[in-house]
């Protein structure tokens, strides 16, 4: 009930702005004659393609267009809304995170040789997310997140013989792993802004680096966790536990 609230509002939102737009257009003569003009190169530069002065064209037009439109009063309120939105969901998340708990569920048959599995965390655009404190069953990891912080907890799971993999790709935010003592583990870590903290190690800070870290017996180990990660601007900590 409340997604498909959410999704009447969010129609609600996007009427009430195409209404806006059109009416600023309407009664700014200087923002429909840029319009045009921008439609007007993309319109010619297209005709004259593949040769440079299409290219040239549809160049200029794009510029012009993108210009005007940002420059809308409409849509710099509507991108102020947006950041306060998403500065408030952010808010609400630290005061109150959210935790996904998986639940061990019997793989259900969804098509012959097919068969639906539970994945252990979702992508998550917002929020703090972590597996949970009793025993779950293990599916390989592969996640996006947007801000906030993710936790994985590898000791209350048994792992599978051979090479689990815990994939993460963030934007912002921190991302934490907690190995086992006795499980060997390879890390790949990618990242713009941050640092990265690797067991017993001092923290180590990275700018526009991919750190790459294995332990002793991992090549030899039955059962290891390869973890990827990747970071725009966040934390890295692995330690054992």
């Amino acid at each position: 009930m409340w997604k498909g609230r959410n999704i009447d509002t969010v129609n609600g939102l996007l009427l009430i702005g195409v209404i806006l737009v059109l009416l600023e257009v309407s009664l700014n003569g200087g923002l429909l004659f840029l319009l045009i003009m921008s439609a007007a190169f993309v319109y010619f530069g297209r005709k004259r393609l593949p040769r440079t002065t299409g290219k040239v064209f549809i160049g200029i037009g794009l510029f012009f267009s993108i210009t005007t439109i940002m420059n809308m009063v409409v849509v710099k309120f509507f991108l102020l809304v947006l950041l306060v939105y998403l500065g408030f969901q952010f808010y609400q998340s630290k005061q109150k995170p959210k935790k996904i708990r998986p639940v061990i569920e019997k793989p259900q048959h969804a098509n012959e040789n097919l068969f639906k599995q539970q994945p252990i965390l979702q992508n998550k655009w917002i929020g703090r997310q972590k597996t949970h404190d009793h025993v779950y069953e293990w599916n390989d990891v592969n996640i996006q997140a947007g801000f906030g912080e993710t936790i994985i907890d590898l000791s209350y799971t048994v792992l599978p013989k051979g090479e689990s993999l815990i994939m993460i790709r963030s934007f912002v935010g921190k991302v934490q792993v907690l190995i086992p003592y006795e499980l060997e583990v390879s890390i790949q870590h990618s990242v713009m802004i941050g640092s990265a903290s690797l067991f017993d190690h001092d923290e180590e800070s990275a700018l526009n680096q991919v750190l790459s870290y294995k332990t002793n017996g991992y090549d030899e180990a039955s059962e290891k966790v390869k973890l990827v990660t990747s970071i725009f601007a966040g934390d890295l900590e692995v330690k054992r536990v």
